[in-house]
């Protein structure tokens, strides 16, 4: 069974951990070398957060009149609307919140089911006009979780480093886990202490073919995983953020969402799409989108190599080990799926 805390300031999930596992890969709050000291009382980046009505800056406009970095979603109070209850053998809630700038509301349902949680969220645009926007999830992980040991693994395919030139076709794009950062090829899998400090970001798609999206960091001497599982028709990018501060590893965003360009939306409208896929959505007036996604965790046996593959079958996530030689299979029973 695990443990789940959302935080109503921000509508954070900033615990999900075994009951009888002390450690929480969701324990990233952020610091101030990146962002002012937080007012007491007040809403705040943490634990995986919510980017909504855009993912990166405003445009300078925008921010003279008030919209913040990653849009109001983790800026405000969120509401509990349902209180946790046992229904149908599992912990279900749920909670919302209004973004008064971006002009939308948001519905989110919760549905606790031994390790694997169900986020599912609905956005309905209160605007009298319809406009584009962007929804990207912001898993963080952090140390004690995040360490030299730990090991990021997705089905994603192409993609490039933010600060790089955007790839023109597909035969120019990096290929997951390999990305050039400062003029060397990068494993994206691992991160570890003793590099220089500072941000990079990387942004991947996935295949054509592939439906369920997926990202895991698994840190095998602690014997943990966490995973995300999602349509990739309702988020087609996987973005990579990676922060080093003091020569150690602080951060890792495990993000997916609706765009792969970290820019103010001018820029987006210019680009249109990366890779084949696009850089926003469009929401018409009194319209609600529905996306859903499944986080769980799971213990590890002993020298655990990461993931090669997973899959959902038979109301089980199935996890297959990287590795020819004899790779190990995990599961992790799953009572309410993605719809």
């Amino acid at each position: 069974m695990a443990r789940v805390t959302v935080a109503s300031a921000g509508g954070g999930l900033i615990e999900f951990r075994l009951r009888d596992h002390a450690l929480n890969p969701l324990n990233w709050r952020v610091t101030p070398d990146l962002e002012p000291p937080v007012a007491s009382g007040k809403p705040y980046l943490q634990g995986h957060f919510l980017c909504l009505d855009r993912w990166g800056p405003p445009t300078e406009a925008e921010q003279k009149r008030g919209m913040p970095f990653h849009g109001e979603a983790p800026r405000v109070v969120w509401q509990i609307q349902d209180k946790p209850v046992q229904r149908d053998g599992l912990v279900v809630a749920s909670m919302g919140c209004r973004l008064p700038l971006a002009g939308f509301k948001v519905q989110r349902a919760l549905s606790l089911g031994a390790s694997a949680l169900l986020v599912k969220e609905h956005v309905t645009n209160v605007n009298p006009r319809g406009r584009i926007y962007n929804w990207v999830q912001h898993p963080s992980i952090a140390p004690p979780f995040l360490a030299n040991e730990t090991v990021v693994d997705s089905n994603a395919q192409q993609g490039f480093l933010q600060d790089n030139p955007v790839p023109t076709d597909h035969q120019k794009a990096s290929r997951w886990p390999a990305v050039r950062i400062n003029r060397q090829q990068v494993n994206l899998r691992r991160f570890v202490d003793d590099g220089d400090d500072g941000h990079d970001v990387s942004s991947f798609v996935f295949a054509d073919t592939t439906t369920l999206g997926w990202v895991t960091a698994s840190n095998p001497k602690a014997g943990l995983l966490i995973g995300y599982v999602w349509k990739t028709s309702d988020y087609p990018w996987l973005n990579i953020w990676r922060y080093r501060h003091e020569g150690k590893v602080a951060a890792r965003g495990l993000e997916f969402g609706t765009t792969g360009y970290h820019q103010p939306f001018p820029a987006l409208v210019r680009e249109q799409n990366i890779l084949g896929r696009a850089l926003f959505e469009y929401i018409d007036t009194g319209e609600t989108i529905t996306k859903s996604y499944v986080v769980f965790v799971t213990k590890l046996p002993a020298n655990f190599l990461g993931v090669a593959r997973l899959e959902y079958q038979g109301k089980e996530i199935r996890i297959l080990e990287r590795g020819n030689d004899g790779p190990r299979r995990l599961s992790v029973a799953i009572k309410h799926w993605l719809n």
